[in-house]
């Protein structure tokens, strides 16, 4: 590798190549061309060539966690307004994944019981400074849960019907 001056100058150019560039028809030989022309130095040699792959494969990566993070705060400003999670990790106390909270009490909960998986809707109380679940609910089986989600336009019909007779 030559001095850290050409080292910096190829970084920067290969990142404003990045940053400008369409990420799903960008090749790395199409960046490493763009930045030779640019820099007017051949970057297909070996030490140039596994720097703009470092350069790249870097890129990539903190752009992943820039998305991930962005993904989770997304995700928790639609638990804040819906109080709905789909890939929150929030645990009660009882170690069940809580996927939705109805109210304050009333939660959705995906529970492992006798090594079978539930999704349990149920109320919740406070023992000791710990959140538990009460016997008031119901637990379905993954099962009776697909049998529930097909009735719940019915369901939803049956509400409209009851409402508009009002």
């Amino acid at each position: 590798m030559e001095d850290a001056e050409t080292k910096s100058r190829i970084e920067e150019t290969v990142l404003k190549i990045l940053h400008e560039s369409n990420m799903e028809e960008v090749t790395e030989s199409k960046i490493r061309k763009q930045a030779s022309t640019e820099l007017d130095l051949n970057l297909n040699q070996p030490p140039f060539k596994a720097l703009v792959k470092q350069i790249i494969e870097d890129f990539l990566v903190e752009k992943q966690q820039q998305q991930q993070k962005q993904e989770e705060e997304e995700e928790k400003q639609e638990v804040k307004q819906k109080g709905v999670s789909s890939k929150s990790s929030v645990y009660v106390d009882s170690g069940d994944l809580v996927i939705c909270e109805l109210s304050q009490k009333k939660k959705v909960t995906i529970q492992d019981f006798k090594g079978r998986r539930y999704v349990s809707i149920r109320e919740f109380y406070t023992k000791d400074g710990k959140e538990l679940p009460s016997s008031k609910g119901i637990s379905l089986s993954g099962e009776q849960w697909e049998t529930f989600k097909k009735c719940v336009p019915a369901i939803e019909k049956a509400i409209q019907k009851m409402e508009s007779s009002i």
